[in-house]
């Protein structure tokens, strides 16, 4: 497996996947070529969306970091980091997620991103283990939402 940034091309495989996990009840957001492009992959404040692929180049994963604007959706800090992360269902357990991870956090430092917030849905326990997992931790639960932050190392810690 290997992550690269995503392309304009990889919307349908994306928004394919995306749909099994809406049929799976385990997305309520939307998932059609157009959101993808739009919130994903060209975002106009996307700082990398990367996705991970198998050695036969499908896409197992995406995840996609912007940087919060004043009144975003999510009610994040403007300047920080929003993390979105969507695994293929028959890719689960994989790593996938932990490979979509280092190119983000690479991508963070370099954008000099110092705090991501992931906002998941409080019944996506899934998705709370996975950033949990991560190092990610509760730092406030808006309706039917558990917030959880990540404090992003200077890029010197990185070296050290």
């Amino acid at each position: 497996m290997k992550t690269r940034q995503a392309t304009i091309d990889d919307a349908a495989d994306i928004s394919a996947f995306l749909k099994e996990l809406v049929d799976l009840g385990k997305r309520t957001r939307p998932w059609e070529e157009a959101f993808v492009r739009d919130h994903y992959i060209a975002n106009p404040d996307g700082i990398r969306c990367s996705v991970a692929v198998d050695d036969d180049g499908m896409i197992l994963g995406m995840q996609a970091l912007s940087r919060a604007t004043e009144g975003n959706a999510y009610g994040v800090t403007p300047g920080w980091g929003i993390i979105g992360t969507h695994v293929k269902p028959s890719a689960a357990r994989r790593g996938v997620g932990k490979a979509l991870f280092a190119a983000t956090i690479k991508a963070a430092m370099d954008a000099g991103i110092r705090s991501i917030d992931a906002s998941i849905g409080a019944a996506n326990a899934e998705g709370l283990a996975y950033y949990e997992a991560m190092g990610f931790h509760t730092y406030r639960t808006p309706d039917r939402k558990i917030c959880k932050l990540f404090e992003v190392p200077l890029a010197a810690d990185r070296n050290a």
